[in-house]
């Protein structure tokens, strides 16, 4: 699984690319067996002339990588690199990571209609499930309808299946096996809508810090001299409006953050919020203020995903810390994990 952000970001930088005359490659982390610094999905983007975007290993092997990048570009070839880090060899010294990575290396080219077509589905924030068979670079997209785009010819109809059926569940990309053909399947999903209701100056650092964690950021606020890019230049959208003047439909499926410090205005936003299906409804402050509040609407901690007090339990002071301590919950919440040190675990990615 990968974030659909990420790889809109990596195609732009592309497209910059191909604007100034350079060749470019897409490269992916297909496999990691034992301990690496991201799990399998991840891109990063390497052009002929150096420049790199994104990250596979945090910059152990990139600059290797950027050799076998340059021979797959000048041969307009897939190459599947492999590293055991394990090894006591010069890959082995010095690196924290001791697992075996397979990375692939594909060109990209500025007219291939296949790359394209997927720039199209990723302008639309659409999800859809990416297969690549390995080593041939053969490639295919599945698209939530159904509706395939590519070699669709060449990728058997199981491996098909496969892809439609992890769209929704997938938790890292994965090399699916069928008649003795590898096929890596990355299931691309939009960011989850995060919704932020105040515009104060605590919300500065959780909407950049939240918009930084892969979520897709929306300030709701009425004040237009607090609510727009000039305070939150990371957000993907700003509604100047309270939450009073909108309706539930517009606001479904979404992740919240309740803090505009005004009580009346935490109840309307909390009452639009648990009107709307919410994924996640977090509320600033101390726990008999949301019961208040709860009362207030006539709603309970049974009427929705409520989390209050909101934040992870980090010993936060400052606006910044409060921030790191919310969105840490959210993080936490996403990934279905229970927050705790990752000290004495044999495994950071489980």
């Amino acid at each position: 699984m990968s974030r659909l952000q990420e790889f809109k970001e990596l195609f732009q930088q592309m497209k910059q690319a191909w604007e100034r005359n350079e060749q470019a490659a897409l490269v992916m982390l297909i496999s990691a067996n034992g301990s690496a610094y991201r799990l399998p999905g991840a891109k990063m983007m390497m052009t002929r002339a150096g420049e790199m975007f994104g990250t596979i290993s945090g910059g152990c092997l990139e600059s290797d990588l950027y050799r076998w990048a340059e021979q797959a570009v000048d041969r307009k070839t897939p190459h599947v690199q492999t590293y055991n880090l394990s090894e006591q060899d010069i890959w082995g010294l010095g690196i924290g990571c001791k697992g075996v990575l397979n990375i692939l290396i594909l060109p990209i080219e500025r007219k291939d209609e296949f790359w394209l077509k997927i720039n199209e589905v990723l302008e639309r924030n659409q999800a859809f499930s990416l297969v690549l068979e390995i080593p041939t670079g053969r490639r295919l997209i599945v698209q939530k309808d159904g509706k395939r785009l590519g070699d669709t010819a060449s990728v058997p109809n199981e491996v098909v299946e496969r892809a439609r059926s992890v769209m929704e569940k997938q938790t890292r990309a994965e090399v699916f096996v069928y008649k003795g053909h590898p096929y890596w399947i990355d299931a691309v999903k939009p960011s989850e809508s995060l919704i932020v209701a105040g515009a104060g100056r605590d919300s500065i650092p959780v909407v950049e810090l939240a918009t930084k964690a892969g979520f897709a950021v929306t300030v709701l606020d009425p004040r237009e001299e607090l609510n727009n890019p000039r305070f939150f230049p990371s957000a993907a959208h700003h509604i100047v409006k309270h939450s009073t003047a909108l309706s539930s439909n517009e606001m479904m499926d979404c992740w919240w953050v309740i803090m505009n410090h005004h009580q009346q205005h935490d109840e309307d936003a909390l009452q639009l919020a648990l009107n709307s299906h919410p994924r996640f409804v977090g509320v600033l402050g101390p726990m008999s203020r949301t019961e208040e509040m709860l009362s207030n609407i006539g709603r309970n901690f049974s009427s929705g995903p409520i989390r209050s007090p909101l934040g992870l339990d980090l010993g936060a002071e400052t606006m910044e810390e409060v921030a790191v301590s919310i969105v840490s919950e959210l993080m936490a919440v996403r990934s279905g994990r229970n927050p705790r040190p990752l000290h004495g675990k044999a495994k950071i990615h489980e």
